[in-house]
């Protein structure tokens, strides 16, 4: 286990980069810890962890503004926000269920760092999208700043957004600020059973070109169907497309029935209310149908009209289980354990549909030797190490988590 340093402060945190900067020794930059599985083994004697740089230092909800440290656990930003009826727009995704930890644990700093962002994406855009500002220490042990408390445009490079899905490998934030939204007064769900595949995802897509405020598209296989928790849908051994519309009580009844009109080709859905559908997107949130148990996990982003197509490219090779969102733009797809997580055939058919696939879920020895994250093409590998060599010219922070040489 690697030594580990717990900055309270974001002096404490300079001070501390600043030691490592001198003596060239590289860091493994954490949060909670919740996805320190995500990526490549990051190889350094000592490990920082934001986990003690806890607090809301802004809050303006008629804004629709907040601030907090880096440590800052989402939970306690969700139950202050929810307390002013507001929310993140994004609904960032809980990975701990899927990669053997608890949920709950993740900061909120690890959110933007990552790029966290659930099915909400499709309709509200992802966490990078909110994010107003950020403070922190880079890897030459420099503290700055970037972007306020207010989104505008602006004329040259946003830091802020850039740094987020950077996983580490940049700056160590020690506080960030982001936009919030209001809640949606109340939430409702069409399930539609049985589909297959390709018809779910012509299903989602027709749904998002209708006026009808959805927020959610989902479709899962049977086996992972199989395993929810929910009350209504325990132990349904067959696929299930969901679609969420949000919006005031008396306008959801009027868009509910004019979707149902819409995609009454495609069979007459189950309807869950309020507490029903809370119940069921929380259990999309949390990923908890793909339990740790062996097998690989990988995130894979293709245009929808290629989703299906692209999964059973994969079939032919080995026995996946499929989860789409965003109506197949984003699938989860759990493998069979091997050697290589299935990486050959995956890159192969994500290179003949177009997209990117990460590996999310595999053992140490297996993240070691492939291509975690998507390969990056000559011209975008030239800039991402224009950018590294900018913020970390030594290479300490988080080395080789996304790419080997990086």
């Amino acid at each position: 286990m690697n030594d580990i340093m717990r900055p309270a402060t974001e002096w404490e945190l300079k001070s501390m980069m600043t030691a490592l900067s001198e003596r060239g020794i590289p860091v493994e930059i954490l949060g909670a810890g919740s996805k320190r599985g995500v990526g490549r083994p990051v190889v350094a004697p000592v490990a920082l962890t934001t986990g003690a740089m806890r607090g809301i230092s802004l809050y303006e909800p008629s804004e629709l503004v907040m601030g907090a440290r880096a440590g800052t656990p989402l939970s306690q930003i969700e139950v202050e926000l929810a307390s002013r009826g507001q929310m993140l727009p994004f609904e960032p995704i809980d990975l701990g269920p899927a990669l053997g930890t608890d949920a709950g644990l993740q900061t909120i700093g690890a959110i933007f760092a990552g790029n966290i962002s659930g099915s909400r994406r499709i309709s509200a855009g992802a966490a990078r999208d909110y994010i107003l500002g950020v403070r922190g220490v880079n890897g030459r042990a420099e503290i700055f700043k970037s972007g306020g408390r207010v989104m505008k445009n602006v004329t040259g490079y946003d830091v802020a957004r850039s740094l987020a899905g950077s996983w580490g490998t940049l700056a160590v934030f020690s506080e960030v600020t982001f936009k919030v939204l209001p809640l949606p007064d109340d939430v409702l769900t069409l399930v539609y059973p049985d589909l297959t595949d390709d018809l779910a995802v012509e299903l989602m897509s027709l749904a998002l070109t209708q006026p009808f405020e959805v927020s959610g598209t989902v479709h899962l296989s049977p086996t992972l169907a199989s395993r929810l928790k929910h009350k209504g849908l325990a132990k349904e051994s067959r696929p299930l497309t969901a679609i969420r519309i949000e919006n005031f009580t008396r306008s959801i009844t009027y868009r509910k029935q004019k979707l149902r009109d819409v995609l009454s080709a495609y069979g007459a859905p189950l309807e869950l209310e309020l507490e029903s559908s809370l119940e069921f997107w929380s259990e999309m949130r949390r990923l908890s149908f793909f339990p740790s148990n062996g097998t690989h996990l990988w995130r894979i982003s293709t245009t929808p009209s290629m989703a299906a197509s692209l999964v059973q490219s994969v079939r032919r090779h080995m026995r996946v289980e499929a989860f789409y969102d965003w109506s197949g733009g984003l699938i989860w797809l759990e493998t069979p354990a091997s050697a290589d997580a299935g990486s050959a055939d995956i890159r192969r058919a994500v290179a003949t549909h177009g997209g990117h696939a990460t590996l999310i879920r595999a053992d140490e020895a297996v993240r070691a030797v492939v291509e975690v994250f998507q390969p990056l093409g000559a011209a975008v590998d030239r800039i991402t190490r224009g950018i590294k060599h900018a913020f970390d010219p030594l290479r300490l922070l988080n080395p080789g988590r996304m790419y080997a040489t990086l």
